[in-house]
């Protein structure tokens, strides 16, 4: 069931309290009429809806409810995530620190902060200068403190400055 489905099903005011009593604890069609207010002829038609629709169950014992449903469409409805480099270990280091394409904040520990800022580096061609105006506004893109950023992909030795011009290094120059 995927999240307009469920959403969907407990629209209905009528089905959205039938679902809350069953949630805590009404397992039969009295005890929800009784928890609810609701008729009993409103109750047996919102039951059969949320049964059809998968959201409670029947059984001998009464009705009970499929709390799982809930994180299983958030779960179905949120997009796939992308890797952020395809080896796995980098991958969880750059996805602890940028969310939507923002650095969140600056890792303290030294070989995170490197994998980061080579992370941040690919955001410059290689070989090409830059005045440092186009440094910041790259920068800034991902994070407020672009002195800093600058600052650790010189000493990094991601990019090189010479009279404000920035230009980056090839992969694995040192």
């Amino acid at each position: 069931m995927n999240a307009d489905q469920l959403c969907g099903l407990l629209a209905e005011p009528s089905r959205l309290r039938t679902y809350s009593a069953i949630v805590l604890g009404a397992s039969t069609p009295e005890q929800v009429a009784g928890s609810t207010g609701l008729a009993a002829p409103v109750v047996v038609k919102a039951l059969q809806r949320l049964t059809k629709g998968g959201l409670i169950e029947a059984s001998r014992d009464g009705f009970t409810a499929d709390e799982a449903a809930f994180k299983d469409a958030v779960r179905q409805s949120r997009p796939e995530r992308v890797p952020l480099d395809p080896d796995p270990a980098r991958d969880n280091v750059l996805k602890s620190f940028i969310r939507d394409g923002r650095l969140t904040h600056f890792p303290t520990f030294p070989e995170k902060l490197q994998i980061v800022l080579e992370y941040l580096a690919q955001s410059f061609e290689v070989g090409r200068s830059y005045p440092e105006s186009e440094v910041n506004e790259i920068l800034n893109r991902w994070h407020p403190d672009h002195a800093a950023l600058r600052r650790n992909l010189v000493d990094a030795l991601l990019l090189d400055r010479e009279n404000s011009i920035y230009v980056r290094r090839r992969a694995g120059v040192s």
